[in-house]
């Protein structure tokens, strides 16, 4: 009788276990399948991963699928192509898409992080960083035309230091290369993002001494584009990524960064929980998040003074034509 019981418990089991999965997959199935083509890897976008972990894009219909595309060049390519529906990446892409001519260029839609989220890593220790102290080094400074270059040339012209005179100003280096180089000995200084720049120290290959996205003020550093007759003919796809994205920023900005890193901890395997409470902690700390995904146009408007300042952009382009704010709060 016993063992009896225990089989009939046991088929009711897994009639429930196939009923549920069968559910799931139909649910899964239900869902609009979108690609995000991201532009690098990095704890600076915890808000993204947060989430995709909690299910925030399910709640709002949509599968979402995240794809590493280093480059922004690459995710301009990726979305313009029709490979992925959604880019990931600095918003002077769109910027640059625009002034090509393209009739279906990139609109911004929604913004993630408020500044640059890079580090300015030092080979030698130093008592007290001052910007002075770049004279006569070589720094690392990624990609010509890429924020991540641009943003640390104008914080450096802004404290009178001139980037072709004054020291090296090394954009030769491909972004995936650069803790290499800097690791193989190229350079005095570089910069990286979270969770790269801890690991660098922790190595015991440098020294963090500033952050690139205090020293440049706000823009809307990086932010979902997609093409502008995708936005037309799908408003519900973005207004729900828009939506869930926000639930993802209102998360970060209302747990601690140990409670952020427990949810996040599956997109970082190789980064232990200690190192990315760490990583997180330096985000909050230079209030690196927007509030909501809305972008204003002071901080649009920023981003173009950066950009024209590397000579990369002759006058600003309409911040109407690349901003749609429609689906942000």
């Amino acid at each position: 009788m016993k063992k009896i019981i225990i089989t009939v418990i046991t088929f009711i089991a897994l009639i429930i276990l196939c009923t549920t999965i069968s559910i799931n997959k139909k649910k899964k199935n239900s869902l609009k399948k979108i690609k995000v083509a991201e532009v690098t890897h990095s704890v600076f976008y915890a808000p993204q991963y947060v989430a995709h972990s909690l299910g925030y894009f399910e709640d709002e219909g949509l599968d979402v699928d995240i794809i590493l595309t280093s480059g922004a060049d690459a995710v301009a390519t990726a979305v313009l192509s029709g490979d992925v529906q959604i880019g990931f990446c600095g918003s002077e892409q769109s910027i640059y898409i625009y002034k090509q001519g393209n009739k279906d260029y990139l609109v911004n839609f929604a913004a993630m992080t408020k500044k640059d989220g890079s580090f300015l890593i030092s080979r030698n220790k130093a008592k007290k960083f001052n910007v002075k102290d770049l004279k006569g080094k070589h720094i690392i400074a990624g990609r010509k035309g890429g924020m991540p270059a641009m943003t640390l040339k104008w914080a450096l012209n802004k404290h009178g230091i001139n980037t072709e005179k004054d020291l090296k100003f090394d954009t030769s280096i491909a972004f995936a290369s650069m803790n290499g180089a800097f690791i193989g000995g190229t350079g005095d200084y570089v910069t990286a993002f979270e969770p790269s720049a801890s690991t660098l120290v922790k190595q015991g290959y440098g020294h963090i001494v500033a952050s690139v996205g205090e020293l440049g003020g706000n823009v809307p550093y990086t932010a979902y584009n997609a093409k502008l007759s995708y936005i037309k003919k799908n408003p519900d796809t973005i207004k729900g990524f828009n939506k869930a994205i926000n639930k993802g920023l209102d998360y970060v900005h209302t747990h601690d960064s140990k409670e952020i890193a427990k949810v996040i901890a599956d997109y970082f395997p190789d980064v232990s929980y200690n190192d990315l409470v760490n990583s997180i902690e330096k985000y909050k700390k230079i209030d690196a998040w927007y509030k909501t995904t809305y972008i204003n146009e002071k901080d649009f408007n920023h981003i173009q003074e950066i950009i024209k300042n590397d000579n990369e952009l002759d006058k600003f382009v309409p911040f109407k034509k690349l901003v749609n704010n429609s689906f942000s709060k």
